[in-house]
């Protein structure tokens, strides 16, 4: 099967953030490194995230903006870029789902999906 000219993957690594959370505040604080490797054949510009969070009791944030951590990386085929960012839930476990708004060198907008991932603190989940 071809690669799509317009193919990003995208890989979340996820970490517990002890020293920042609290578990009599029930605030649990996570840091996510994603690393957007354009797979595709055309060169194309990150402009815009969205994230839906959702924690324990099925409560859901929604996050929108320009770019990540301040910036909107242009990546050649086969250039990476990557960088750390973070969320607080209210709860040990939650998940991390949502998409890259991209814009191709060609003009052509597409979104790069970002799967379900698990934010979970050390020994809650088994």
């Amino acid at each position: 099967m071809p690669t799509s000219r317009y193919e990003f993957t995208v890989k979340v690594e996820t970490a517990f953030v002890t020293d920042q959370s609290d578990d009599e505040q029930s605030r649990y604080v996570f840091s996510y490194t994603v690393t957007i490797t354009n797979t595709g054949s055309v060169a194309a510009q990150l402009i815009s995230r969205h994230w839906i969070i959702t924690d324990a009791t099925d409560s859901v944030q929604e996050v929108r903006g320009l770019g990540v951590v301040g910036e909107q990386p242009l990546l050649k085929p086969g250039e990476q870029f990557q960088y750390t960012s973070g969320t607080v839930l209210s709860t040990p476990v939650g998940t991390m789902r949502g998409s890259y708004h991209m814009t191709a060198e060609d003009g052509t907008q597409f979104d790069s999906e970002i799967a379900s991932f698990t934010l979970s603190m050390p020994r809650i989940l088994h």
